[in-house]
Formats: structure tokens, C-alpha cells, sequence
């Protein structure tokens, strides 16, 4: 089976760190082409990064017909506009989260590839990792009994004003960036949509951009409490509570690509945790996963693993999560 050929629009440090090398490792991914609206920025990554063209425009790369398929890595404003504008162009897209600012711009994208044909899908890489898979199998096992509870914590600190997540027009701040994670697992678990949210937020009092905010999902069949930070110690921890046992993932989001992960189970409840047993998911690049995933997708013609409709139902929960916080009460979904 033959690679899709990628094209990636910016220079960003997550992407060169992270994705690009992952994606290089593919089965089904080739990282063909690298865009920035510098061009000596570009040609710097491309070397870097061994990737044989570069681009001083996006709009030159997505033109790029030896081109198959584009990753959007740019800031939260920049990812409707340059994925439609990827997508007219024949282009298939996968786009960091979020996938807009709001459901509404999810939508948007959906009507895009509908009319388009392309592919498009919001990476969220956690969707694909095995312990998250394994968890979501644990859980419908019954193994936990009846799962009633979700409790996630995700925070870094970050109060570099220049950041890009620290502006506000740009879509900065921890809910967009990390509290989506949150969101996005509780429903994996529950494989159900929440009836209605409860948010708290602080904002920073000059750039205006949530710092910590505090969320209540309320789902038919239980509930899930989060909280998302980008001014407290670095910490990410995801438990689920049954009626019969508990389970826990030790690094739920950034899961290393260099080592196994862990994950806990607890049938006893013990305080001491004397009946816990550790479930070790093999070492894995999840970004390698989820790129080779979506080529597969193209390349069979068959669905990719996270279609639109579920970025929709996310956004739609973040939007009511920032309405709840400013109004200072529940919001439907």
C-alpha cells in the first residue's frame, strides 16, 4: 500500500517535536512538504527536520498538487479558515484541536467536506492511544460495575504574554487547549452526550484568557468533574468510578512515546491499595497512530476514526461550558 504524502502549514514547536517525526515514522505517512509565511523559517525545518521542500506561503504548499493530505497545526484562530481553504483545494486535512472556536465553526468545516469530498478530522490523538481504548474496554466490561463518575485534572504553567496561548483573539486559554481533552474523554466513557454544564473560570486580568476553570458534566448516565489550568504545577490524572471498582490512567493526555503507560485497577477498594493490579499498554507514538490511521482512512476509502460530528458535539459542550461560567449557572447542550 502506497503513503499519503503530507504537507504541514507552519513551523510550530509542538509539530516539530512531536508530530512530524512521528508521522515520518509511518506506515502510511510521508512527510513530503513544510510551509511558513517566512520562507527562510520553513527551509530552517525542512532541513531540520528532513522534509525535501519548503514554502515561504501556505497558500503555495496547499497548492502543491504532489501533495495529498495536510496537517494544520497553527494557532486555534487560523484552523477554520486555512482547513476550508485546504479542503477546497482537494486537499484531505487533519487539524489540531480544537477544530474552531466554536461548534459552530465545526459545523461549518462539516459542510465543507460534504460538498468537497475530502477527509477532514480534529487530531485528537488520545481517541486512538491503546490505554484509552483499553480503558473504554474496561469499562464497558463491567469489570468496575456500573461506571457513575469521571474525575480529570490537566494543567500546565505557562504566563508568557507573547504565547500564543495567552491571546485571546487568537483562541488562548486552558479550555480550548487542554479542558477539551476532559470533555472529550468523559464522552468516550460514557459514550454519551452530557444533558447539560456547570463551569467555573478565572480569567487573567490583562489578556482576558481563561487560567483555570472547573467543570461539571452532567450525563444520563453519571458525572464527570474536570478542572484545566494554565497557571498550576504540571499534572494530568484521569480516574473512573463504578459501582464495583475503579480505574485510573497515569498519563492520560501526553502518554510517552519512549515507554509503556500505566493503568490501575482497583476491584477491592482498599485505601492502601492493596488490591490494585497495573495493566502495562505497550510503548507506542500516538501521533504515529493517529497519522497512519487517517491515511489508512484515505487510502481505503473508508471512514476516518473521529468524524466531524464528533467535533461538533465537543465544541457544542465547550461553548455552553463558557456561557455557564459567565452567566453563573447550568447550560443545556
Amino acid at each position: 500500500m502506497r503513503k499519503i504524502k503530507w504537507g504541514v502549514l507552519g513551523t510550530s514547536k509542538f509539530a516539530a517535536e512531536k508530530v512530524i517525526p512521528a508521522m515520518q515514522g509511518g506506515d502510511y505517512t510521508e512527510v513530503v512538504a513544510i510551509a511558513s509565511r517566512d520562507a527562510a523559517k520553513a527551509w530552517a525545518s525542512a532541513t531540520l527536520l528532513g522534509i525535501p521542500k519548503a514554502y515561504g506561503s501556505y497558500e503555495a504548499l496547499i497548492a502543491d498538487r504532489e501533495v495529498d493530505a495536510i496537517y494544520n497545526p497553527l494557532p486555534n484562530h487560523l484552523h477554520l479558515p486555512w482547513t476550508q481553504a485546504a479542503a477546497e483545494a482537494g486537499k484531505h486535512v487533519l487539524c489540531e484541536k480544537p477544530i474552531g472556536l466554536t461548534a459552530a465553526d465545526a459545523r461549518d468545516l462539516i459542510a465543507v467536506r460534504d460538498r468537497t469530498g475530502v477527509r477532514i478530522q480534529e487530531a485528537f490523538m488520545v481517541r486512538t492511544h491503546p490505554q484509552w481504548l483499553r480503558a473504554m474496554e474496561i469499562c464497558q466490561s463491567g469489570r468496575l460495575g456500573d461506571v457513575r463518575a469521571y474525575v480529570g485534572v490537566f494543567s500546565y504553567f505557562n504566563n508568557d504574554t507573547l504565547n500564543i496561548r495567552n491571546v485571546a483573539e487568537w483562541g488562548g486559554g486552558g479550555l480550548l487547549d487542554i479542558g477539551c481533552y476532559l470533555i472529550g474523554t468523559s464522552r468516550m466513557i460514557f459514550d454519551e452526550e452530557p444533558r447539560r454544564v456547570m463551569a467555573l473560570m478565572e480569567r487573567d486580568a490583562v489578556s482576558g484568557v481563561d487560567t483555570l476553570a472547573s467543570l461539571m458534566l452532567d450525563f444520563p448516565s453519571g458525572q464527570a468533574v474536570g478542572m484545566c489550568s494554565t497557571r498550576l504545577v504540571g499534572h494530568q490524572r484521569v480516574q473512573i468510578f463504578g459501582t464495583r471498582g475503579k480505574l485510573e490512567l497515569e498519563i492520560p493526555f501526553n502518554a510517552p512515546p519512549d515507554r509503556p503507560c500505566r493503568i490501575s485497577v482497583d476491584t477491592d477498594g482498599d485505601p492502601l491499595g492493596r488490591g490494585v493490579s497495573i495493566l502495562e499498554i505497550p510503548t507506542c507514538d500516538q501521533y504515529r497512530i493517529q497519522g497512519d490511521l487517517f491515511s489508512r482512512a484515505i487510502l481505503l476509502d473508508g471512514p476516518v476514526p473521529y468524524p466531524l460530528e464528533m467535533s461538533v458535539a465537543n465544541m457544542a459542550i465547550i461553548d455552553a461550558a463558557f456561557r455557564s461560567a459567565a452567566r453563573g449557572r447550568w447550560e443545556t447542550v
